[in-house]
């Protein structure tokens, strides 16, 4: 049996109050400090709902969906209620750890998911809320405390709030509501296809002609391995070109990939004129080409990519064609960032190269991002650092003439990052301007799990970038 949270911040809401012990009288008029407990205990019912709706989101709301229940408001409540009764004055930094950091926050396994429900919680746990009546959850102004009153009125209050919320009562941009609208159409649709049978009927042999020319296309489009001896005689392994190892390294990867896709479609090929058994696994890709979608097989060997299958096939050929480009002209001037396969090994490089051309511990070594003008030349490398190119904003956009961060235009989802110099530097110099610490990921799922070698499979880095607002502003 389970007990799903209600749809919609209205009818958690409600149920919040319903539920024990908010709905037990006594509880709820024996506080020692009553007017600040009903404030701080709807802020708190508040949050309970914005982090449970935020999930609707998707990565925009979490990295990752957690489970947030009943039990964790319940305890949450209780421990409010304690600490005002043993406290005179308002124990906010404590009720705000014990909710934040242990109670909800014990779920909460994403670094950068923890400074979120950090700051939500701050909205709603804090002084402002009992001690100024126009205090405010949202621009709108329909959501806020109720003053001081019955149990009652607090219901009443929740019923006469609008059935629907608005992303800005998450503190989110309007185009939040049409990427969740994204996001549940695509379950559906995926759905739908579960539903589909795989064999049988009178179209298997349209479905078998549309297989063997899809096939052919892919492969026909896929170049040849890359040499990587060959490489590593161009490129020997050299103490100040670290550039040179993350290229052969690249390749080694890349070639990975490529046998695989190029092996799995001709033995698809096979399979359909009947040459060699038509296996789980070859079913498997069949099965992803005809819906479009990329084989659980690639993916095993592949970088993230939640592109469909033609989509991703281009984009794998200009990945190895960087790379290709790389080889006969030379290392680039400017990288595309997001067209390595193991980007971590690229930014280890610039570091490194950087540490030993100044003989510097490179644990003592950071970044410093520095936006770049879009008419910039570049037909020469920086003294230091690389020039980097291939980011997207996912929540906000770039403002070229300001040089920061700024809201997005309605219904653009994404915005072209211009170049940005990455410059190596001691932690100790870097300057301290108000910025915010972007979180930079391969695709827009976020969503990623620890590797082999201690890395996220999707999170790369934080990036210092200028902005004229608070942080939280753009974390929320």
């Amino acid at each position: 049996m389970t007990n799903e949270p209600p749809k919609g911040l209205k009818m958690n809401l409600v149920r919040s109050y319903l539920a024990d012990p908010i709905c037990d009288s006594e509880f709820f008029t024996s506080c020692k400090q009553p007017a600040a407990f009903k404030k701080l205990l709807f802020g708190l019912c508040f949050f309970h709902a914005t982090v449970q709706e935020r999930r609707q989101f998707g990565p925009l709301g979490w990295n990752i969906p957690y489970e947030f229940n009943e039990t964790d408001l319940r305890i949450s409540v209780q421990q409010l209620h304690m600490f005002l009764n043993q406290y005179e004055e308002l124990p906010i930094d404590a009720v705000s750890y014990l909710t934040g950091e242990c109670n909800y926050g014990g779920r909460v396994t994403d670094g950068h998911d923890r400074r979120v429900i950090i700051g939500i919680l701050e909205n709603y746990y804090n002084h402002s809320i009992v001690n100024d009546n126009d205090y405010k959850f949202s621009d709108s102004g329909k959501y806020f405390a109720p003053k001081d009153g019955e149990y009652d009125s607090y219901l009443e209050y929740i019923k006469s709030l609008p059935i629907l919320a608005k992303p800005e009562v998450f503190n989110m941009h309007a185009n939040a509501d049409i990427t969740k609208d994204q996001k549940e159409t695509n379950m559906l649709f995926d759905s739908i296809l579960l539903t589909e049978g795989t064999g049988g009927g009178g179209g298997s042999g349209d479905k078998d002609e549309m297989l063997e020319e899809v096939s052919a296309g892919i492969i026909a489009k896929l170049p040849k391995s890359f040499d990587t001896e060959a490489a590593l005689r161009k490129y020997p392994t050299a103490y100040k070109q670290s550039m040179n190892t993350v290229l052969v390294q690249e390749m080694g990867r890349f070639n990975v990939l490529l046998d695989c896709v190029r092996a799995s479609l001709i033995n698809l090929q096979k399979a359909i004129k009947g040459l060699v058994v038509m296996s789980q696994e070859l079913e498997e890709v069949s099965a992803a080409v005809i819906n479009g979608k990329i084989p659980e097989l690639w993916m095993g060997n592949s970088y993230p990519s939640l592109k469909p299958l033609g989509s991703y096939v281009n984009d794998l050929i200009q990945r190895l064609t960087f790379l290709s480009d790389w080889y006969d002209e030379g290392v680039p001037n400017v990288f595309w960032l997001s067209g390595f396969y193991f980007t971590q090994a690229f930014i280890t490089g610039v570091k490194q190269n950087y540490a030993r051309k100044y003989t510097i511990p490179i644990d003592t070594l950071t970044f410093d991002y520095e936006v770049m003008p879009e008419d910039l030349d570049t037909s020469s490398p920086p003294e230091d650092g690389a020039f980097v190119n291939g980011l997207y904003v996912d929540g906000a956009r770039w403002c070229r003439e300001k040089n920061t961060f700024a809201e997005s235009i309605p219904k653009v989802l994404f915005d072209t990052m211009p170049m940005i110099l990455m410059k190596p530097m001691k932690k100790v110099d870097i300057p301290d301007n108000p910025i915010y610490w972007c979180p930079v990921y391969k695709t827009s799922e976020r969503r990623g799990v620890l590797s082999t070698t201690g890395h996220s499979t999707n999170f790369v880095t934080d990036m210092r970038l200028s902005s004229d607002m608070p942080e939280m502003h753009w974390v929320l």
